[in-house]
């Protein structure tokens, strides 16, 4: 699972347009309980120069991130990135087009506040909770009309829109993780506070005021460079929204794939690049149920030796093999809790073992150590790397072998996947002996859509982060999915795909995978 979700917390829109009148403007107003967030700049509406804006305050709970952090749900600093995702919400004004949002980290505390009214602007704050165009709350007014932000590297970003329609996807990590860290003296000078973001028009696209003093005039901002024409109006659903996916949420995404070569080892050869000669190869220590770390070893360093058969090939015999680097030792590293990873290459000789012992222990990376404890003791079946003299072009038979009807919403499980070759052929003795082994799928990802409307909830990772990449180990492809990304009450499905090297793209599987989400109060 390399995918969580961390919905909004608090969010308004702050405005400082005219209203009905076009005499009195609503820098009072709060939409804080609307379900809808939106962003505008007017030009020349009330004056051939008057401006009117609209901003959007939004807060997340950035404790949460940290505490799945410390749990180890989520992965360590570089090794994650975070999102902010706002979906545009349709409706019947002007769309604004070929602009740019600024999305900056906000530099004071603020307030929420219980207005609904985005049309007239009569939910008035008048000393009551909530943000608005002069004030971050009840007791406090901003620095500046409009919200006081922090615009030095790290802590302000940008999304162009063509269309006007499109959603809203940045990458923010730098700015989440100075609030997981809670200190950015060396960037900001102060400790960094969540205090959430603002988003608004960029100032070229923010109506253009250009005062004579060179500061904001009452609540109107000085903004000479602006733009003098209009972009009204983008709006975004809000974190009070009755549409499960619209919500505006910070996603957490990363690589979350085990990669584990046991059951798809190869012999180094000459027909691979040096790297592909390498297998990655896995320990799951489980005691009682429960991965845990070997005593001794904690978060450091462990040793594996690979070793011939004996006669009957079911437990190692002889001196240790020679390994790619000419040691006879390999040093493996710490995972995470409960597992260490190994990355092992071996010539084949003129005639090459059909199967090999892996054996994790302590001792020195290169010869014999004076204590040695064996920890572990497993198998694998190598396979010599062989030219072919046409492209292979597979077609597969796949089953997610322990799907259930039913799962609930707050639950992570995990997907097995069995594959093989739709031309597999055996022979009746084959059949009547053995069961057909899984074919590992070494670049493989999967996505979930709603099956009412097809609505796509999960989304293929192909990119840089690979969030919804397959794992793999000796029994085939696996992945673990978190149904608290889906809405309860609803049925859905998932569909896989493969890369295929040929082509150079993925190719989706035909197979759909139906399962449902309920939510149970009891």
């Amino acid at each position: 699972m390399g995918i969580r979700q961390y919905s909004a917390s608090t969010d308004t829109t702050i405005v400082n347009a005219y209203e009905p009148n076009l005499r009195t403007r609503a820098t009072g107003a709060n939409g804080g309980l609307a379900d809808v967030l939106e962003v505008y700049s007017v030009y020349g509406r009330q004056t051939t120069s008057s401006q009117e804006l609209s901003r959007v305050l939004i807060q997340f709970p950035i404790s949460k991130i940290s505490s799945d952090r410390t749990a180890g749900a989520i992965p360590v600093s570089s090794s994650v990135n975070f999102y902010l995702r706002m979906f545009n919400a349709q409706h019947s004004k002007t769309v604004p087009a070929d602009y740019k949002l600024v999305i900056a980290a906000i530099s004071q505390s603020w307030q929420e506040g219980v207005g609904l009214d985005l049309e007239t602007y009569k939910d008035e704050t008048k000393g009551n909770s909530g943000a608005n165009w002069m004030s971050a709350s009840n007791t406090a007014a901003w620095t500046n009309v409009g919200g006081d932000y922090i615009s030095s590297s790290g802590h302000i970003f940008s999304q162009s829109f063509s269309t006007g329609l499109e959603d809203l996807k940045v990458n923010i990590t730098d700015l989440v993780e100075r609030w997981i860290a809670e200190t950015d003296v060396a960037a900001y000078g102060v400790t960094q506070v969540n205090y959430g973001v603002g988003i608004y028009l960029s100032s070229s696209y923010e109506a253009q005021f250009s005062s004579s003093t060179g500061l904001n005039s009452g609540s109107v901002i000085h903004n000479p460079d602006g733009a003098t024409k209009s972009y009204y109006t983008k709006r975004f659903f809000g974190r009070g929204s009755q549409y499960f996916f619209k919500r505006p949420v910070i996603e957490a995404r990363w690589n979350s794939t085990t990669k584990d070569d046991r059951g798809n080892f190869y012999y180094s050869s000459s027909l691979a690049p040096g790297p592909d000669n390498l297998n990655i190869i896995y320990l799951y220590n489980y005691v009682r149920g429960e991965l845990k770390n070997i005593p001794g070893t904690g978060t450091g360093e462990i040793r594996v030796s690979l070793y011939s058969g004996s006669l009957d090939n079911s437990s190692p015999s002889g001196s240790k093999l020679a390994l790619y680097d000419g040691n006879v030792n390999i040093t493996g590293g710490y995972v995470s809790t409960g597992i260490y990873s190994a990355s092992i290459a071996i010539t084949a000789a003129a005639t090459p073992l059909t199967k090999l012992f892996d054996v994790w222990h302590t001792g020195s990376p290169g010869g014999v150590a004076t204590k040695n404890i064996e920890y572990f003791t497993g198998s694998i079946t190598p396979t010599v790397l062989k030219a072919a003299q046409s492209v292979s072009k597979p077609t597969y038979y796949l089953n997610i072998t322990n799907l259930r009807d039913k799962y609930r919403a707050d639950e992570t499980a995990r997907f097995n996947i069995y594959i093989r070759d739709k031309n597999w052929n055996p022979t009746v003795y084959t059949v009547a002996n053995t069961n057909p082994e899984s074919t590992t799928i070494m670049s493989a990802s999967y996505r979930v859509f709603r099956l009412l409307d097809g609505y796509g909830a999960v989304s293929y990772g192909t990119g840089s982060d690979l969030h919804t990449q397959l794992s793999y180990d000796v029994s085939g492809n696996y992945f673990d999915f978190d149904m608290k990304l889906l809405e309860p009450g609803y049925a859905y499905a998932f569909k896989l795909a493969f890369y295929d090297s040929a082509l150079v793209s993925w190719v989706e599987q035909p197979e759909v995978f139906k399962f449902r989400v309920e939510s149970y109060e009891y």
